[in-house]
C-alpha cells in the first residue's frame, strides 16, 4: 500500500508487456525474485518457462557448461549432450539473480551471448539461436561497481533497459501490518493453528523494528510466532527479533583501513554475534549464504 511499492507496481505494468531487459535492485529479502516472476506472469511469455539462476552459486569453472551447455565428451564428466540455462529458457524468461556477483572474467562471455542472441555449447563449434527475455537482480550498488571498474559498463547497459528499485521494509512502515496479517493467514492454515490475529502492541513492535532481513525476515518471524505461540492473539513476546539497531558506531578494533581487513573483521563480528549461524550472519551482512561462504573461503575463515 505504500507509495514506493505502488510506484513499483506501476512500473511492472508498463514493462511487463514488452521484451525489455529489466534490472531489479534492492536489499536481500525485498522480493526481487517475486517481482521478476510477476513481470513474467504478466508478459506475452507467461505460458513459457521461467528459469531462475543464482549467478553467485555457479563457480567459474562450471559457468560455461551451466549457462551454455556442453556436448558429450567435452570434458571428463560430460557423458551426454546437455543444454545450458540459456537454451532451456529460450522462448521464456531467464532470471539472473545476484548478477552483481558475476566475476569480471565472465562478464564478457555473458555480454557476447546477450548481444548475439546465440550460444555455443562447450565442445561444439555450432552456435544455437536463443530467444529469451532477460531479467537480472542484485543487492549490490552495481552503478558504483561499474564506476570503480568492477562491473562492465557495456554489460550494465544491456541488462538495465528498465531499472526497478525495491524499497527496504524499514521504509514501508504502512505495509507491515498487511504483510504480517497475510503471513499469519498463510501459516495458521499451514500448521492448523487457531490464531485469530496480532495484538496492537505486537504490531507496534513490528512497525518499530528495523528489519535488516526485510520481508523475508518478517515472514520467518511470523511463521515462528505461529508455530510457537499458545495464545489466540499473537503478543509481542511471541516475536523473536534480533537486537535493535544501535545508533552508535561500534569499534571493530581494526589495525588499519585496508578494505580486505575491514571485510574480514566485519564477517568475523557477524559470525560471532550469531554463534556461527551462516544464515543469520549472511542476512545481517546483506549477503546470500553463497556469497558469505565465498568471502569466508577467501579470508580463510
Amino acid at each position: 500500500e505504500c507509495p514506493p511499492m505502488q510506484e513499483v507496481f506501476a512500473q511492472i505494468d508498463k514493462v511487463a508487456a514488452t521484451d525489455a531487459s529489466v534490472l531489479i535492485l534492492g536489499e536481500n529479502g525485498t522480493g526481487k525474485e517475486l517481482v521478476a516472476r510477476e513481470i513474467h506472469r504478466r508478459s506475452p511469455r507467461r505460458d513459457e518457462v521461467f528459469i531462475n539462476v543464482d549467478v553467485g552459486a555457479i563457480t567459474e569453472t562450471l559457468f560455461e557448461s551451466e549457462f551454455f551447455g556442453h556436448v558429450k565428451g567435452a570434458f571428463t564428466d560430460a557423458r551426454e549432450d546437455r543444454a545450458g540455462r540459456f537454451e532451456i529458457a529460450s522462448g521464456g524468461t531467464l532470471f539472473l539473480d545476484e548478477i552483481g556477483n558475476l566475476p569480471s572474467t565472465l562478464q564478457a562471455k555473458l555480454l557476447a551471448t546477450i548481444e548475439k542472441r546465440q550460444v555455443t555449447r562447450v565442445g561444439s563449434n555450432t552456435p544455437r539461436p536463443i530467444d529469451i527475455r532477460l531479467i537480472s537482480a542484485t543487492n549490490h550498488d552495481i552503478h558504483r561497481a561499474t564506476a570503480e571498474g568492477g562491473f562492465r559498463q557495456d554489460l550494465l547497459y544491456r541488462i538495465n533497459t528498465v531499472e526497478l528499485h525495491l524499497p527496504p521494509l524499514r521504509e514501508r512502515g504502512e505495509d507491515i501490518r498487511m504483510l504480517s496479517e497475510t503471513f499469519l493467514a498463510r501459516f495458521k492454515q499451514k500448521y492448523g493453528k487457531t490464531v485469530a490475529g496480532i495484538s496492537p502492541a505486537a504490531i507496534n513492535l513490528l512497525e518499530r523494528y528495523h528489519w535488516p532481513g526485510n520481508v523475508r525476515e518478517l515472514q520467518h518471524v511470523v511463521e515462528r510466532a505461529v508455530i510457537m505461540t499458545s495464545s489466540k492473539i499473537l503478543q509481542p513476546s511471541d516475536f523473536v527479533l534480533s537486537s535493535p539497531k544501535s545508533g552508535a558506531k561500534e569499534d571493530l578494533s581494526l589495525r588499519d583501513f585496508n578494505l580486505e581487513q575491514v571485510e574480514k573483521a566485519v564477517i568475523v563480528k557477524a559470525l560471532n554475534k550469531h554463534q556461527g549461524n551462516i544464515t543469520q550472519a549472511a542476512r545481517e551482512l546483506g549477503l546470500t549464504r553463497t556469497s558469505l561462504y565465498r568471502r569466508m573461503e577467501k579470508h580463510g575463515l
